[in-house]
């Protein structure tokens, strides 16, 4: 898998788990102390977060990394 691919389905995956929580891009970034605009690029896959931000996602998401990663 391509590095654009492998960024597009793990934005495609926040923006599932995201919307299941019935969370807006805005809240997400908000209990991730993250701005708005880092979140839309992420469910883009127009960036290369560290592991780091994804556990920040993953936690705000109240699920572990693993699952955020089963793409």
């Amino acid at each position: 898998m391509k590095k654009q691919e492998l960024s597009r389905k793990l934005g495609k995956r926040i923006v599932l788990l995201r919307e299941k929580k019935g969370w807006s891009q805005a809240e997400l970034a908000r209990v991730c102390l993250k701005d708005r605009q880092s979140i839309e690029r992420l469910e883009r896959g127009t960036t290369n977060p560290t592991a780091y931000t994804l556990y920040e996602v993953a936690s705000a998401l109240e699920i572990t990394l693993a699952e955020l990663l089963k793409i």
